[in-house]
């Protein structure tokens, strides 16, 4: 039975990596699709200055990964709108419904939730204007280009830590800046840093402004205890003080979460609800890659088809 205009087999929450992947195998099974992004098609990939790790692609931007992504997602017949936030969404019956923040009604069978995350800024003064020209967010994904450079490491957590000594197979020097007089890591890390011959520290402090031309140059470091100022010749920041799961609009709803806000999913990504599945940086997990997004979108796509397929037949 052909389905209304807004009646959609699956629709994809978020135009990531992981959505994006889902919208690619939903559609060419040919499963009525809908991809709905508040912002940039794209998700994070689109702030990575460059991809050298992803298996197969020698080296790509994070932008044209994903234009390559969306093109095959629409080459197939999957539909994609973007720039609108949802208003109103109902999970938990049969048919889902979701109302956009423009007044646009969609229903679907199944819905996959592919809302990202963004990774905790410290909100110094041109943070912005050079995440991807000198500032990072992943020690896996950028660590290369920094090789034999010094860069600082902004944290004082276990992944700050852990990440800093990864980084010493790279950089020729790491500073650590952390806004207290101690950390906040497991020991096995705080000592490993400390006896590391390439990290150095800067306790107390922290960044307060980014300057550079093209790229990022120098730091404006403040003393938080004598409030001295002072800048720092850098040409790298790592910042690891946190990740924020995009699931602030699953507030109301009954998708089960875990403390830090990410969806709970079992192996077939699907949630505690019936004809709910998510994938992507959202999700409860340890690491958070583009491939890793993919798979997951993978998984998602594929078991929301077959979900879509049963209930078919016992309608």
């Amino acid at each position: 039975m052909e389905k209304s205009e807004n009646h959609y087999d699956v629709i994809v929450i978020g135009a990531g990596a992981a959505g994006l992947t889902a919208g690619i195998y939903l559609s060419r099974a040919r499963l009525k699709t809908l991809i709905l992004e508040q912002n940039m098609v794209g998700g994070q990939m689109v702030l990575t200055h460059e991809i050298a790790n992803y298996p197969g692609v020698e080296s790509i931007s994070g932008y044209g990964l994903s234009s390559i992504m969306k093109k095959q997602a629409l080459s197939f017949g999957c539909k994609i709108k973007s720039g609108y936030g949802i208003q109103e969404m109902q999970l938990e019956e049969t048919v889902k419904s979701l109302v956009l923040t423009n007044g646009e009604q969609y229903i679907a069978d199944a819905v996959i939730l592919a809302s990202g995350g963004r990774s905790r800024t410290i909100g110094a003064l041109n943070e912005d204007q050079f995440k991807g020209s000198g500032i990072s967010y992943c020690a896996t994904c950028d660590g290369d280009f920094f090789t034999d450079k010094e860069i600082i490491v902004v944290g004082g957590g276990n992944s700050a830590l852990e990440e800093a000594v990864s980084l010493t197979k790279y950089a020729s020097k790491v500073t650590i800046v952390h806004q207290f007089d101690h950390f906040q890591a497991f020991d096995y890390y705080v000592e490993e840093a400390k006896n590391h011959p390439k990290i150095d520290f800067i306790m107390e402090s922290t960044i307060q402004a980014y300057h550079g031309t093209d790229k990022l140059e120098s730091v404006e470091l403040k003393n938080l205890k004598t409030g001295e100022i002072s800048t720092k010749l850098i040409d790298g920041v790592f910042v690891f003080v946190g990740y924020i799961p995009n699931t602030e609009f699953l507030k109301d709803q009954k998708v089960k979460l875990n403390n830090r806000q990410e969806i709970v999913v079992d192996s077939t990504m699907q949630t505690n609800i019936p004809g709910v599945f998510a994938a992507g940086d959202a999700n409860e997990k340890k690491y958070r890659q583009v491939s890793i997004a993919v798979g997951e979108g993978t998984i998602a796509a594929l078991s929301a088809s077959q979900y879509v397929h049963q209930l078919n037949k016992k309608l």
